[in-house]
């Protein structure tokens, strides 16, 4: 919700434009039923957003696309590495290059990767973070088709973010390492840069992100405006009263400064 929030505000305060992507990449992991209760569950916050909403199931052809795109122009390649081959934990892995060089003869493919460019310096201006240098060794060749057959976040991403004419992302700062990988990826397409904000999320009492793994329970419409004056704190808005959730999102609109949020941290 402080994402959806921050981004909302973002986005109205400068005369923009706001888009929800469902991102259902993972058929096995999904919910039924969830997709539509984020939707409601955003309405009942007043967070109403501009055109359609983009499922990402719909967008397969596309991601096959860019990555034939890819592979033509020697910029991804198979990989016959397991999980187990790699050690690998979740979240952003740093792949060794095992099968950068080609597969032995004989062998498919598992899973198909990036090919991230050497000694290349992934930069950018983060409106909270402040500025970010990631050398491209320090992000590896990420994951663009899984070895299961469904399409990774890194390549879905980056695809949809040009096709739907994003600008600017406002997003956790759990998502920070991600932003290089996916600068790489827009570079490697030939698509437009963006501007990034990272915003410091929200943390239980043992430190650990608020989420399902956490297990931290999900917000309420019928709570909406307290929630919302939770949400308010941490993103550092002030000026408002308590009312319904349109009237409190219209407030925070005229009072909203990322700039509060600069560099306060992941």
């Amino acid at each position: 919700m402080v994402a959806a929030v921050a981004s909302y505000l973002d986005a109205r305060a400068r005369g923009g434009t706001w888009f929800v992507r469902m991102e259902d990449l993972d058929p096995p992991r999904e919910v039924p039923g969830a997709a539509d209760d984020i939707l409601r569950t955003l309405e009942g916050f007043g967070l109403n957003w501009d055109g359609e909403v983009l499922y990402q199931h719909t967008r397969h052809a596309a991601y096959r696309a860019a990555l034939d795109q890819l592979v033509e122009e020697d910029k991804a390649f198979g990989c016959c590495c397991t999980r187990r081959d790699l050690a690998e934990a979740d979240g952003l892995q740093v792949y060794p290059g095992t099968c950068r060089a080609g597969l032995p003869s004989g062998v498919e493919p598992r899973s198909w990767r990036f090919r991230m460019p050497d000694h290349e310096e992934l930069v950018w201006q983060d409106a909270v973070q402040g500025d970010q240098r990631y050398a491209s060794e320090r992000v590896g060749d990420v994951t663009l088709l899984r070895a299961d057959g469904q399409w990774a976040y890194h390549l879905a991403v980056v695809v949809d973010d040009e096709y739907q004419g994003i600008t600017d992302v406002v997003r956790g700062a759990d998502l920070v390492d991600a932003t290089a990988a996916h600068i790489a990826l827009q570079r490697a397409l030939g698509f437009r840069p963006l501007r990034y904000a990272h915003l410091p999320i929200v943390t239980n009492a043992q430190g650990q992100k608020l989420s399902k793994q956490s297990l931290a329970q999900p917000v309420s419409v019928v709570e909406a405006p307290q929630t919302l004056k939770k949400v308010f704190a941490h993103l550092r808005i002030t000026g408002y009263e308590m009312d319904a959730p349109p009237k409190m999102l219209d407030q925070a609109t005229s009072n909203w400064q990322l700039s509060l949020l600069k560099q306060r941290g992941a």
